[in-house]
């Protein structure tokens, strides 16, 4: 009797465990969608670009930006509140990290402004993280489909489940931001690099023809201090 009891016990708990990896490989039902987002764009000489976030009530919004090419790496940055209120304002900067907590509901504007610049356009990545958004790493509702049975399954509870999941997909998702923050560093750090290579080759390219220039003309003007036209009469 005692070893049927085990393995019901033993399926109950296989069931469990499917159930609850079945439920998050759905899309969206076991973590909310995101509301973080990266974007990277080309903003031309003279112009201004501007972008709207959701905000949500009492959360907290994280804006990084990098210019990763472009003369001078430098933009204008500013962060307008839904009110109009302007709660950031940068000028030519190369990067910054600003963060608004808290939030309060409505759409934030996040504007570059490149209208210094008459010639040269940039090249700007820039990242929004939401913090307290409504469905991050699943609520209540979602795993209220989902009891569990009676008895003590391995020492389990489905609370403990739900902990372990929403922690690895907080730290998955730091992970993922922190890659893409490291691929725009990648790029901005490239893109100097080939800057700086096509100047070094540029001016080398001059140097060889100045150097060739004064070579000829020493030689010319050697030649003619010992160029005697003087006629000699016999």
């Amino acid at each position: 009797m005692e070893v049927i009891r085990k393995k019901t016990r033993s399926k109950r708990q296989l069931l469990l465990l499917a159930a609850v990896c079945f439920w998050c490989l759905e899309p969206g039902s076991c973590f909310g969608q995101s509301q973080d987002s990266e974007f990277t764009f080309l903003l031309p000489a003279g112009r201004s670009e501007c972008f709207f976030q959701a905000g949500i009530k009492n959360g907290s919004m994280e804006v990084e930006y990098q210019v990763i090419a472009g003369a001078g790496m430098d933009v204008d940055f500013a962060v307008i509140s839904p009110q109009g209120v302007q709660l950031v304002l940068e000028s030519r900067r190369s990067d910054g990290v600003h963060v608004v907590d808290p939030t309060e509901e409505g759409d934030y504007e996040i504007c570059f402004d490149n209208s210094f610049s008459r010639f040269s356009e940039k090249m700007v990545f820039f990242e929004i993280i939401i913090d307290g958004q409504v469905g991050d790493v699943g609520g209540d509702e979602e795993w209220a489909g989902l009891e569990e049975p009676a008895g003590n399954l391995l020492e389990y509870k489905l609370e403990d489940i739900r902990e372990s999941m929403d922690s690895l997909y907080r730290r998955l998702e730091r992970s993922r931001q922190m890659q893409t923050v490291l691929r725009a560093f990648e790029a901005r750090d490239r893109n100097l690099l080939e800057d700086n290579l096509w100047r070094v080759s540029f001016w080398s390219c001059a140097s060889v023809l100045v150097m060739l220039c004064v070579a000829l003309t020493q030689v010319y003007t050697v030649r003619k201090l010992f160029d005697d036209k003087r006629r000699v009469r016999t």
